[in-house]
C-alpha cells in the first residue's frame, strides 16, 4: 500500500516555479526543491522521475492555470470590449511565457492559448479579416507591454492601441 503524500504535487509545482522565477533553469535540481519542501530528494525522483520531467510537469500545471484563467476571463467578459477582456486577463504570465518552447507540448499549448484570446479580442473588434488583424495586433501589444514594464520602463496604454485599431 502506498504512502500517503504529505505534501501534494501541486505545492511541489509552486515550488519549482518560484525557483524556475528567481533563479531560471540552473535553480531547480532535486536538492533545491527538497530544501524548499522539507521532502527527500528520492521522494521528488519517485514522484517526477527525472528533474527534467519535473520542470517539465511545473511548466504545463502553469499552462493548465493560464487556459482556466483565459475560459474564466472570456466568459466573465463575453458582453464587453477587448480592454475589459484584456484587463480581466490581466498581466501575462511570464513564468508560462519563459517557459522552454523546444517541448512541443509547451509550444502547442502556447499556440493554442494564443489563438484563444486573438480569437476572443477578434470577435470583440468585429468581423472578418481586419478584426482578426487587429485582434493580432493588439495580442502583440499586449504582450510587448508586459515585457517591456517588467523593465521598468513606461508603457502606452492598451486603451489607445485599442482605439487606433478599431
Amino acid at each position: 500500500m502506498p504512502r500517503q503524500k504529505t505534501i501534494p504535487d501541486a505545492r511541489i509545482l509552486d515550488t519549482v516555479c518560484q525557483l524556475l522565477a528567481a533563479g531560471g533553469d540552473k535553480a531547480v535540481s532535486f536538492s533545491s526543491v527538497a530544501a524548499a519542501t522539507g521532502l527527500a530528494a528520492p521522494t521528488l525522483v519517485q514522484r517526477f522521475g527525472s528533474r527534467d520531467g519535473m520542470v517539465r510537469a511545473a511548466r504545463l500545471a502553469v499552462w493548465a492555470g493560464v487556459e482556466a484563467r483565459t475560459a474564466e476571463a472570456i466568459a466573465s467578459t463575453a458582453d464587453k470590449g477587448p480592454q475589459a477582456l484584456l484587463k480581466a486577463l490581466g498581466p501575462p504570465d511570464t513564468a508560462a511565457l519563459a517557459a522552454d518552447l523546444r517541448d512541443p507540448d509547451l509550444l502547442l499549448r502556447a499556440s493554442a492559448w494564443r489563438a484563444t484570446v486573438e480569437s476572443a479580442l477578434s470577435l470583440r473588434l468585429g468581423t472578418g479579416a481586419k478584426a482578426r488583424e487587429s485582434a493580432a495586433l493588439l495580442f502583440a501589444a499586449w504582450q510587448g507591454q508586459a515585457l517591456w514594464a517588467a523593465t521598468g520602463e513606461g508603457a502606452f496604454r492598451l486603451k489607445d492601441a485599442v482605439k487606433r485599431l478599431t
